[in-house]
C-alpha cells in the first residue's frame, strides 16, 4: 500500500522543531549576536537537559526553556550576573535529582555537561570581547553535538527538543564564530 505524505501545512506543522529552532536563531541573530546572549544561551541550554535528568522526565526540559529564562531575568533584575543565578539554578537542579532519587548516570552526565558549558559560557563573558565571542560561539555550535547525541540515543530530552536545540545551537554559534573572526 502506497504511502501518503504529508502537504501543505501538515508537512510543515510536523517539522514544527525544526521551524521553532530557526526562527529561535533567526531571531537571535537578527536583534545581535552579543557575546552575552551567546553565553547565556550554551548555560540556559545545558540546564534544560539538567532538568529533564534532575526529575527524570523528558518534557521537563521544554519548561527548562521557560525555567532558565525566568532565572536570567530575575537574577538581571536582582543585579546578580545571569550566570550566578544559573548556578545556582543548576546547584538547585542537581540536589532535587538526588532528593528525587534520579538515575545517578543521567544526573552526573547533565551536570557534567553544565560544568563544562557553562563554564565555557562563563569564561567567554570574563575574557576579552572578541576572544569571548569565539569562545561563545564555539560552545554554543558545540553544544549542537550534545543534542546530537541525546537525538540518536533518544534519552534525557525528547527528540523534538534535541532538534530544536541543533537549530538554534548551530547558526546561532556559526554567526558568533563568524562576527568574531571578522571583528
Amino acid at each position: 500500500m502506497p504511502t501518503v505524505r504529508a502537504t501543505g501545512w501538515r508537512s510543515l506543522a510536523s517539522h514544527w522543531p525544526v521551524l521553532l529552532g530557526l526562527v529561535a536563531a533567526g531571531f537571535q541573530i537578527v536583534t545581535g549576536v552579543a557575546t552575552d546572549a551567546v553565553a547565556t544561551t550554551v548555560a540556559a541550554a545545558a540546564s534544560c537537559y539538567l532538568a529533564a535528568a534532575a526529575f527524570s522526565r523528558p518534557w521537563v526540559a521544554w519548561a527548562g526553556i521557560l525555567s532558565a529564562s525566568v532565572v536570567v531575568t530575575v537574577s538581571e533584575i536582582a543585579g546578580v550576573a545571569w550566570w550566578a543565578g544559573l548556578s545556582a539554578y543548576a546547584a538547585a537542579l542537581v540536589l532535587a535529582g538526588i532528593c528525587r532519587g534520579a538515575p545517578a548516570r543521567a544526573l552526573a552526565e547533565q551536570a557534567a555537561a553544565m560544568l563544562v558549558f557553562g563554564g565555557l559560557a562563563v569564561v567567554a563573558v570574563t575574557i576579552s570581547p572578541r576572544l569571548g565571542l569565539a569562545l561563545a560561539g564555539l560552545a554554543l555550535a558545540s553544544h549542537a553535538l550534545w543534542d546530537y547525541r541525546h537525538l540518536r540515543r533518544a534519552d534525557v530530552v525528547p527528540s523534538s527538543l534535541a532538534t530544536f536545540c541543533i537549530l538554534l545551537d548551530v547558526p546561532f554559534g556559526l554567526a558568533a564564530l563568524t562576527l568574531a573572526a571578522l571583528g
